[in-house]
């Protein structure tokens, strides 16, 4: 499947900013099933961000803006042929190795609600028992938006039984390092419609398995992603992923307005 998408986030301050530096992790990394055809970001009042590598594989461009603004815009996208490749997620030049998904976070920290829920899914089969424990998650959750926010812990959605697919992602998380099983926060945008744009930066997770590597599991929707997705960042959890994070001196009240299209496209496009 072709897809094109475009990411537009603009920050509008009431009062001149003197300095800003922003990380955006909105470039999709090239693996089996996901080929970048072109892709682009641009960050105003920033000509040539400085563009790496972090820890966790991710290409990041870093923004410093040294001069008086009002308005910073950062606007990402492009096109990338996707296919199905039943989660797997194979080809990807991995940083580190899986064992440092162990480890727990503050977001992903397993209560005794969690370890409950991750015994309760007792399979032989590993790739199993992660398919059951994604169903389980997902039972226990409803999917209610503006019930959490991006602070909230995997056991306080789960204790709530409300969240998104932020939540789903991190319970998951949380419930598979508690059986030893290492697990990533996933970012990445999703086709709803297959013909039509739609508003849909997505988010979901990734377990390792011994004989396959990475997994992803989309809790959200109860499945493992397919030629819909397009994989932009991964992390510890949603804070080592997010999309754009950054810092800022002057400014007083920000108003933040993010526009995502994703668009299934033609192959004669």
């Amino acid at each position: 499947m072709l897809i094109s998408v475009r990411h537009l986030t603009r920050y509008s301050y009431d009062a001149p900013v003197s300095y800003a530096i922003q990380s955006v992790r909105l470039t999709p990394a090239a693996f089996a099933g996901q080929r970048v055809t072109d892709w682009r970001v641009s960050v105003s009042a920033c000509e040539r961000p400085l563009q790496f590598t972090d820890a966790f594989g991710n290409t990041v461009h870093l923004a410093v803006i040294n001069t008086p603004h009002q308005a910073l815009v950062i606007e990402a996208g492009g096109t990338v042929e996707t296919e199905d490749c039943s989660g797997i997620v194979a080809g990807l030049a991995d940083a580190i190795p899986p064992r440092v998904y162990l480890r727990v976070t503050a977001q992903t920290r397993p209560d005794a609600g969690i370890c409950e829920l991750a015994r309760s899914v007792d399979r032989k089969d590993r790739l199993d028992q992660l398919h059951a424990l994604a169903g389980a998650v997902r039972t226990r959750v409803d999917y209610v938006p503006g019930a959490t926010d991006a602070h909230t812990e995997a056991a306080a959605a789960l204790a709530d039984g409300r969240g998104v697919c932020q939540d789903h992602a991190h319970i998951f998380i949380a419930a598979a390092r508690s059986l030893g099983v290492p697990a990533r926060y996933v970012t990445g945008y999703l086709v709803i419609e297959a013909d039509n744009a739609s508003q849909a930066h997505h988010a979901w997770a990734e377990a390792w398995v011994e004989a396959l590597g990475w997994v992803g599991f989309d809790v959200t929707n109860r499945i493992c992603p397919t030629e819909r997705y397009v994989r932009l960042a991964a992390g510890l959890d949603a804070g080592y992923a997010a999309p754009v994070i950054g810092s800022r001196r002057g400014g007083e009240t920000e108003v933040l307005e993010v526009s995502v299209e994703v668009q299934r496209q033609s192959s004669q496009q």
